[in-house]
C-alpha cells in the first residue's frame, strides 16, 4: 500500500464486474443474493452470503480420497505423505530452475455451497520442512451443471529456497478466472454461480527423503456480495480495546525493494505481523539472522519475505498471509468475509482482532491522511460511541499507528464493493474481507465467537 491514490496491481474483483457495471453508473443488485442487512447478518450467520468451510478433523482428512497421503491423528490432526503416487519435474518460472519431486495428493469430498458464489477464496494451514512444499487447487461446478477446471489456487512453501511461493496467472475457462488468490465468475450479471467444489492438496518432497509437508486446515470461503457503493449503518455494540503490538510499514521504506519495493507496501505482513505477537508467536534471532542488524522491528521484514507472491509480486496474497501466521506453534489462520462491524465487536468482546481490507480516497476516511487502491488494518477495538480503533501500519512510526476512525465511515470503506476513485471512475472495493488468526486451541467463548461470523 502506498499513501497516494495509485492503479491496484490487484484485480481480484475488478474483472469479474466489469461486464456487469459501466464506468459511472450505479450497480444493479437484481441479480445478487438478498442480504438483511448488517445487523442480521451478525446476529444469524444462516443470513450471510458467505459460506465457509475447512476440514481440520481427523475424520475430515479420512473423509478425502488419498492417493499416497494418509491422516495423521493428534492435537492437530493433519494430512502427510505416505508412500508416494509418483514422481515429476517442476520448472520454477521464477528462478528456472527443474527439480524432481515425489507426490501425493488429498481431495476433498464435494462441499455444496451454501451460498452460490460469484467468488471463492482457499486458506490452508501446513508445515512444510525444507525439502517440502504444496499445491492448493479447486474445481467447481457451475449453477448450469458444468465444471471448471482445476484451478491452482497457490503454490506454496513456508521457506523460499526449495521453490518461490507464487499464484498462477492467466487461468480461465470463459466463464471464470483466479486473480491471484480468488476464483471469480467473469459475468456476475449472467446469473451464472459456483454451486459446488472439491479441493485438492498435492505435498511434494525431495526424492528418496522421508520429509513431508502436514497440513492442518484447509478451507475455503465461497460469496456472493450484493454490489453497492453504501451499506446500512449497524448498531453500536459493547466497546472493549485489545492489546495488540503497533508496527509501522513505514519506517521499512526502502529495505529489501526485492520484495514489492520496500516496507511502504507492506501493510500485510506488518498487520500479520501484530496480530500473530498478540497471540505470542515469536521469531528467534536465528530466524531473524538474515535481516540488516540496523533495522528496526526486523520480525516485519521477515514477515514481509516470507509472505511474498513471486508472481503476484507483493506481500498481499491473502492466503498467503494467513498460512504465514499458521507456521507459528499453535496458531491458525483463514480467509474469510464479514457481514457488518456487529462481526468484528462479537470478535473483539471474544479478545480476537482481525485484519480487515479496504481502498478510499483521503477524504473519505478522517484521520487517515491519504487514500489508498488496496489497504491492510488491524482492528483491536471499538470505543464507547462505537467508533473503530484501528492499527493502522501506514503511519510515521509504531507510536502513530493506533488510530481511532469514526464508525460510519470506516463501515462503509471496508463493506461495500463499489467505489469511485480518484479519477471519478467506478472500481471494486473488497466486500468485507478479512484474515483471522486464532489459537489452535480455543477457548469455548472464542469457539462460539468464530462460529458466529461463519468460520469453524
Amino acid at each position: 500500500m502506498s499513501r497516494a491514490e495509485q492503479p491496484s496491481r490487484r484485480t481480484v474483483l475488478a474483472a469479474a464486474v466489469a461486464a456487469a457495471v459501466a464506468a459511472g453508473a450505479m450497480p444493479a443488485a437484481a441479480h445478487a443474493v438478498p442480504w438483511a442487512g448488517p445487523a442480521a447478518a451478525g446476529s444469524d450467520p444462516a443470513s450471510r452470503p458467505v459460506d465457509y468451510r475447512a476440514w481440520t478433523t481427523f475424520s475430515d482428512w479420512r473423509g478425502g480420497t488419498a492417493r499416497g497421503t494418509r491422516a495423521v491423528a493428534g492435537a492437530r490432526p493433519g494430512v502427510v505423505i505416505a508412500a508416494p503416487a509418483g514422481t515429476t519435474e517442476y520448472t520454477d518460472p521464477h528462478t528456472g530452475t527443474t527439480a524432481g519431486w515425489e507426490y501425493a495428493t488429498w481431495t476433498s469430498p464435494v462441499h455444496r455451497l451454501a451460498v452460490p458464489s460469484t467468488e471463492v477464496i482457499a486458506s490452508w494451514n501446513a508445515h512444510t520442512p525444507g525439502g517440502t512444499w504444496l499445491q492448493v487447487e479447486l474445481r467447481g461446478t457451475y449453477s448450469d451443471g458444468t465444471d471448471t477446471p482445476w484451478y491452482v489456487m497457490g503454490r506454496w512453501a513456508a521457506g523460499d529456497q526449495d521453490i518461490k511461493r507464487t499464484s498462477v496467472d492467466d487461468q480461465g475457462d470463459g466463464r471464470s478466472s483466479v486473480w491471484t488468490d480468488t476464483f471469480s465468475v467473469d459475468d456476475a450479471s449472467s446469473g451464472l454461480r459456483l454451486v459446488s467444489y472439491r479441493l485438492r492438496l498435492t505435498l511434494y518432497r525431495r526424492p528418496g527423503t522421508g520429509l513431508t509437508p502436514t497440513v492442518w486446515r484447509l478451507g475455503a470461503m465461497g460469496s456472493d456480495i450484493p454490489d453497492r457503493f453504501t451499506v446500512p449503518a449497524s448498531t453500536p455494540g459493547l466497546a472493549r480495546e485489545l492489546s495488540v503490538p503497533r508496527y509501522s510499514q513505514e519506517i521499512h521504506k526502502g529495505q529489501y525493494p526485492e520484495y514489492d519495493n520496500g516496507g511502504e507496501a507492506w501493510c500485510s505482513p506488518t498487520s500479520s505481523q501484530m496480530i500473530i505477537e498478540y497471540w505470542g508467536g515469536r521469531l528467534t534471532e536465528e530466524q531473524l539472522a538474515w535481516v540488516d542488524p540496523s533495522y528496526a522491528d526486523p520480525q516485519v521484514c521477515h514477515a514481509a519475505r516470507h509472505t511474498y507472491d513471486h508472481q503476484y509480486a507483493g506481500c498481499g496474497n491473502w492466503p498467503f498471509n494467513a498460512a504465514y501466521a499458521a507456521t507459528f506453534e499453535g496458531l491458525q489462520g483463514v480467509v474469510t468475509r464479514l457481514g457488518s462491524l456487529t462481526d468484528l465487536e462479537t470478535l473483539i468482546a471474544a479478545g480476537i482482532p482481525a485484519i480487515t481490507s479496504q481502498s478510499f480516497l483521503e477524504k473519505e476516511l478522517t484521520g487517515a491522511g491519504y487514500g489508498t487502491s488496496g489497504h491492510l488494518m488491524t482492528v483491536i477495538g471499538f470505543t464507547a460511541d462505537g467508533d473503530v480503533i484501528a492499527n493502522d501500519p501506514a503511519s510515521d512510526d509504531n507510536e502513530a499507528v493506533r488510530r481511532v476512525y469514526k464508525r460510519r465511515e470506516w463501515e462503509n470503506i471496508w463493506l461495500r464493493t463499489k467505489r469511485y476513485n480518484a479519477s471519478g471512475k467506478v472500481v471494486s472495493g473488497t466486500g468485507g474481507v478479512c484474515y483471522l488468526y486464532f489459537p489452535a486451541r480455543l477457548s469455548p467463548r472464542q469457539r462460539k465467537a468464530l462460529a458466529a461470523v461463519g468460520v469453524r
